[in-house]
């Protein structure tokens, strides 16, 4: 245990038209500062979570945050960029800084601007998550990479169509509830389950429900060292964290295994020194249903090919006995790249200190969340608890 959250902030996500990258970025900062009730000029070190990829015509962005105060004038300041995983890198970047004891209080943020950007370049923009060499001809970009996942994962254990759209209403009747979530609306399973006009086959087996959404945004955090923290208004320690980093190819592995994401969790709950089924709750990357299915074997909840069995069985829900996904996940909530890692553990944080509201799981004591980018390529862990 070395660093703890303090403060945060969070936009809503979706299309924030009267936004820019920019504006997006001070909003937050501002926000997490004011929240931490630390002041500009305490930040040691500034970390942005950015992935662009030609979303944004502003690139270099790490100075942008200086636009927040004037005090943050001559900080460092720093770009990271792990593709879907950006915002966790961020995260995790602060924490090995105060670690080191280079900083004592980290200001980190994550941003995306999508939606301002023509579809067909959107998919082109993700594509540059795969590994392009082999699998930027996928049809459907990377919805498309998904689908192939899924076809071969129904191959390989069955029809998983009644799973996937369990996961994708859970998930929207979860996001109802989150302030922050794109879409507050609750679909219900048949909808998700059956194809209609408004709700298409995208890629493979997987539907319009199926996909995250397109969309803008931004997170913050301050973290400091223990000692700084318990002298705050709230801590909420990081009692383990893991960064595994798998094969870019997906020719190089078992692409069904999702194996960076299990020794992550493998790593991080050991030290931890706890076992899964202690958790009060996971926030996991639902970029699309079938990454959530996949995960609930990669972290031991279930034995491989059985994810289904974990929704069927209600396991899952925010009432069940490891609530996946309270928030709404991406699915509901929505996926700009570089923000989702920092936005997963601020409200993994809300949680904690019961300040989540409609989307409080109860008795929250130790939350855990998985970020990863490209297809299970960067895996983040982290494991949560409130010490003050």
């Amino acid at each position: 245990m070395t660093a703890c959250i303090v403060g945060w902030a969070h936009t809503p996500f979706g299309r924030l038209v009267d936004d820019t990258v920019e504006s997006l970025i001070v909003r937050v900062a501002a926000g997490a500062l004011a929240d931490a009730g630390v002041a500009p000029s305490e930040i040691d070190e500034i970390l942005l979570g950015h992935f662009n990829a030609g979303f944004s015509a502003q690139d270099f962005t790490a100075a942008l945050v200086l636009q927040t105060a004037p005090e943050l004038r001559f900080k460092p300041a720093t770009r990271v960029e792990n593709a879907c995983a950006t915002g966790s890198a961020a995260v995790h970047q602060g924490l090995k800084a105060i670690a080191a004891g280079s900083a004592r209080i980290v200001l980190v943020i994550g941003v995306e601007q999508m939606t301002a950007t023509p579809a067909a370049e959107i998919g082109r923009n993700l594509l540059k998550a795969s590994y392009v060499r082999e699998e930027a001809d996928i049809e459907g970009g990377f919805a498309g990479i998904f689908g192939k996942i899924a076809a071969l994962y129904f191959q390989r254990w069955g029809d998983q169509s009644d799973a996937l759209a369990r996961i994708a209403a859970k998930n929207h009747r979860n996001g109802v509830g989150n302030p922050y979530a794109q879409m507050r609306k609750d679909l219900g399973y048949e909808f998700c389950r059956n194809e209609s006009e408004k709700n298409p086959y995208v890629a493979g087996p997987l539907k319009r429900t199926d996909c995250a959404l397109v969309s803008d945004g931004a997170a913050a955090l301050v973290l400091a060292d223990v000692e700084t923290a318990l002298k705050l208004g709230k801590a909420v320690a990081f009692r383990a964290s893991a960064h595994v980093q798998d094969f870019l190819p997906m020719a190089k592995r078992d692409i069904l295994k999702f194996e960076g994401c299990s020794q992550a969790w493998h790593q991080a709950l050991a030290a931890a020194g706890i076992r899964l089924g202690e958790l009060s709750f996971v926030e996991t990357h639902d970029c699309f249903t079938i990454a959530e299915l996949i995960e609930y074997e990669a972290m031991g909840l279930v034995p491989e090919g059985q994810g289904a069995h974990a929704i069927a069985e209600g396991w899952t829900e925010k009432d069940g006995r490891l609530p996946v996904n309270p928030s709404g996940g991406l699915k509901a909530k929505g996926h700009p790249i570089g923000a989702t890692g920092v936005s997963m553990h601020a409200l993994a944080a809300m949680q904690l200190t019961e300040s989540a509201g409609d989307i409080q799981v109860k008795d929250a004591r130790l939350g855990g969340l998985f970020n990863m980018g490209g297809a299970a390529v960067a895996n983040y862990v982290s494991i949560l608890e409130r010490i003050k």
